[in-house]
């Protein structure tokens, strides 16, 4: 039995927070749940949609194909991050690929409902405005570090970035598993480059490597690197 919007604990990480008692029963009322698995597509670059996403709990990562169609990993998402909501507004085609990395339970808000609440919910607007003002300011950070910043540098900053998203887990390693090509794929370089500036981070004490799991040992040291230093 899928749960109310309104017991949800993760609504309290998005836009979803500001809505009425009975606007969060319409949604309930109107929502799909789905389950991801790991390795599908939740949103295909290019193609419509009609309604918004929100992730109850997995992982995913929001990707790009360039012109030799090469993936380029522009984001990761996780439980409580809403998808969807720029193509609604803008009335354009999905601009991203939505991917699961680890099983993900989602849930589908149809279109309509997205749009009533927008006019009828001053504070639900500001919230989903806000959200696209700070995707776009992160979206033009990543450009300007991508072009100015050596490889090594946006190594170092993206392992920082990522313990920020996902936290540690049990062994204190960063809370997601990427492969080295998904690594390549986020900081803009090959594969056998990334394997390699990972084993000098490793051989330097910075960080360690458990199967595909990293482990910051020296957070200084990282901020250092991702500084230019």
């Amino acid at each position: 039995m899928p749960s109310k919007c309104r017991q949800c604990i993760i609504k309290r990480f998005n836009a979803l927070k500001t809505l009425t008692h009975d606007e969060l029963e319409k949604f309930s009322d109107h929502k799909t749940s789905l389950l991801i698995k790991k390795g599908e597509n939740l949103m295909t670059e290019g193609n419509s949609i009609n309604g918004l996403y929100c992730i109850k709990d997995g992982k995913g990562k929001l990707t790009k194909l360039n012109t030799n169609g090469k993936e380029q990993i522009i984001k990761f998402v996780k439980g409580g991050d809403i998808l969807g909501h720029r193509s609604i507004l803008s009335e354009e085609l999905v601009g991203l690929n939505a991917i699961a990395l680890e099983d993900m339970h989602v849930c589908f808000i149809p279109k309509g409902d997205i749009l009533d609440t927008i006019r009828e919910n001053n504070n639900f607007s500001l919230d989903l405005m806000r959200n696209i003002s700070h995707q776009l300011n992160e979206a033009n950070t990543s450009i300007s570090q991508m072009a100015q910043k050596p490889v090594k540098d946006r190594l170092a900053e993206t392992l920082l970035h990522l313990e920020t998203i996902f936290g540690l887990d049990n062994e204190d390693c960063i809370d997601v598993v990427l492969t080295r090509e998904e690594i390549a794929n986020t900081i803009g370089t090959a594969t056998e480059s990334a394997i390699r500036l990972l084993s000098n981070l490793k051989k330097d004490g910075v960080i360690d490597l458990i199967g595909k799991k990293i482990k910051i040992l020296n957070k200084n040291s990282l901020k250092n690197i991702s500084e230019g230093y």
